[in-house]
Order: structure tokens, then sequence, then C-alpha cells
């Protein structure tokens, strides 16, 4: 039995959120079922990458070319909503969002490329694996995708150690791209109005389309001087963040699942967020959510946060217990139950 995957976007310094997720699957699956073989292809310009990358045992690298099939795997899963144009007797894709199709969160060439590898995987996965009860309601929806094609696989995380005898500072952490979706104009504006010293925001991420809108708000801010877009942090660098930050300020337009969410809650950081997307399904009852189109809204939400010591120590406590329920090991099973009802894993 030999399953392949698409490793290409687990590689390099800075994953992204699709790049955390191939990671903890490809592994993951790897780990828990020595007694099958994984071939891990890359496209081409990540092929070196691939070569260099440990691996375990029963995992292969190859190259994943477009126009004819590679290797020996039976069952082949797109990681990140697209599929190549080589040949597989079963194909699997995982949707993470569709946001491309619902507004301009990016560039039109971008929005174009998308949707046209969405619409082909679609087209041609025989399961759709969506990592939230949303993203699987917009994969039929504007897909058209039938439900008996779709299973529901969500993103996880993993939960440290409480952190003891860490003072938490008055800082205000956003962690993830920074960009026109992640509504971080509003959020300046909520923290101008609701912030006061020596409380600080922390945006923790590289930037994305929309940023220099971002940028220039920042610069203009009255509280400019307590506003510190850092770039790209390396792991250790944002897990210190999060230790330190005493709110976690998420009011994102639209998410297929979110997970520095997740992330904020398994640190014990108090979460804001949105009504949007499949926010309120990750968060549950663990967080206080608000219109993220009401940046009044924003702002008496971190102002409670801020006044009320006594709720940030019950969303702490309930955000823990939330991330418990999303270990990545779910995740990974629920990939292999996906080939298992393709007859693969039998």
């Amino acid at each position: 039995m030999t399953i392949g995957l698409d490793a290409t976007y687990s590689e390099g310094g800075q994953l992204s959120g699709i790049g955390v997720y191939s990671r903890e699957v490809l592994h993951g699956l790897a780990r828990a079922h020595p007694e099958a073989r994984f071939e891990w292809y890359y496209r081409l310009q990540r092929l070196r990458a691939g070569w260099r990358a440990e691996r375990p045992p029963n995992a292969a690298v190859r190259p994943l070319l477009e126009r004819w099939r590679t290797g020996s795997a039976r069952l082949f899963h797109g990681l990140n909503q697209r599929l190549p144009a080589a040949r597989f007797p079963l194909r699997v894709a995982t949707f993470h969002d569709l946001f491309v199709f619902t507004a301009e969160y990016s560039t039109p060439e971008f929005r174009e490329r998308f949707q046209q590898q969405a619409r082909e995987a679609a087209a041609r996965a025989d399961l759709i694996l969506c990592v939230s009860r949303f993203t699987a309601g917009q994969v039929e929806e504007i897909l058209g995708v039938p439900a008996a094609r779709l299973r529901v696989a969500p993103h996880g995380v993993h939960l440290p150690p409480p952190a003891e005898g860490v003072e938490r500072e008055p800082l205000i952490l956003h962690v993830g791209a920074v960009q026109r979706r992640k509504n971080l104009v509003r959020l300046v504006g909520a923290f101008e109005r609701a912030a006061p010293p020596p409380w600080r925001l922390v945006l923790a991420g590289g930037g994305g389309y929309g940023a220099e809108e971002v940028q220039e708000r920042i610069r203009l801010s009255p509280a400019a001087e307590r506003i510190n877009w850092t770039g790209w942090l390396p792991d250790e660098e944002v897990d210190r963040l999060y230790r330190r930050a005493s709110v976690f300020a998420f009011p994102s337009l639209d998410e297929g699942f979110g997970i520095p969410v997740l992330e904020a809650m398994a640190h014990g950081v108090p979460v804001l967020s949105s009504t949007r997307g499949a926010l309120p399904e990750v968060c549950g009852e663990a967080a206080l959510l608000v219109d993220p189109f009401r940046e009044d809204e924003i702002a008496q939400a971190l102002e409670s946060l801020i006044r009320d010591a006594a709720l940030r120590g019950r969303l702490a406590q309930a955000g823990r217990e939330r991330a418990a329920q999303f270990p990545w090991q779910r995740t990974v099973e629920a990939a292999w139950k996906a080939y298992a009802d393709l007859g693969v894993t039998g």
C-alpha cells in the first residue's frame, strides 16, 4: 500500500498555516502507520528542499510532475486544495478556505489562479477534507460538491505545559500575516480607543495583501509608539510572545479555520475574535466574539479584557480546555479514515 502526498508546502523557514498542516499530516501519518509506504511529492521549485529535509524511513521523495504519474502511489492527497495533472487512481484534496471567491483579499491574478485550481481539484477529487464545517459549507455551495464527498477534518494544535511563573505583560498580541483580510486597520483604531499606556499592541507576522494600508494606519496613529509590527518571527519568538501577552486579538474578516486562535488558547492567552467565517466554530464559548466590521465593538471587548482580570482568567482557562479538543492526532486520523473510506487502507 503506497500513499502519495503533496509535501511542497511543508518545508521552509516561514511556514503558513497550510505549511504547518502539511508538516503535521505528513509526519503524523508516517509515525502512526509504519506499515504503510508514503511518497512525498514536491513541485520542482521545492524538490531540492525536499531531498534535504528529514523524513521517516517509510517516506520517499518524488518530483510532482504535472503531466504524467511517477512513483507507485495508489492514492494521492493534495494538501492545499489543488491536485496535479498527473494521473492517480484515487485522489483526496484538503480545502482550507475559499476567501478568494467571496471578497477582494488578494490580487486579481492570485484570485483567478486560485479559483481555477480550486474548481479543478473539487471536480477531480474522490473525497475532499474540509478544515471546518464552515469551509465544507462553502465547498458545497460555491463549488457544487455533494455533501457525500466531503469530510470535516479540523486543524490542530500542540498543547504546551501551563506557563508557570511567567508574568504577563500589558501586551495585546496578533499573530498572522499583516493583510487586509485580518482586519488590522480596525484593530489599530480599537486599540487607540481602548488601551491606555502602558498597554502595547504587537503584530507578529510577515506582510501580505494590503499590508501597506496597515503600515500607514500605524504611522498616523496617535498611539504609534506603542504599536509594533515585528515582521515574520521564528517559532520560538512567537512562543515567547504568547507567553508574555495578556490578550490575543484576532478580529479577522474571513477564516477557513484560524490556527493562531488555538495557539493562543493553548498558551493560556484570553482571546478576542470574530463572528465571521469559521472562527465561532473554532472558538466555541472560549472567546469574546465581536462583529469585525464594528470598530466600536472591538474596542469595547478590548476594554473589558484590559479592565477585568477575572474575565481574562476565565477565558484563559476556557481556552486551554478548548484547545485540548483539537490535537493534531485527530487531524491525522481523519485523513487516514478518508483513505479507508476509499478502500486504500483496508
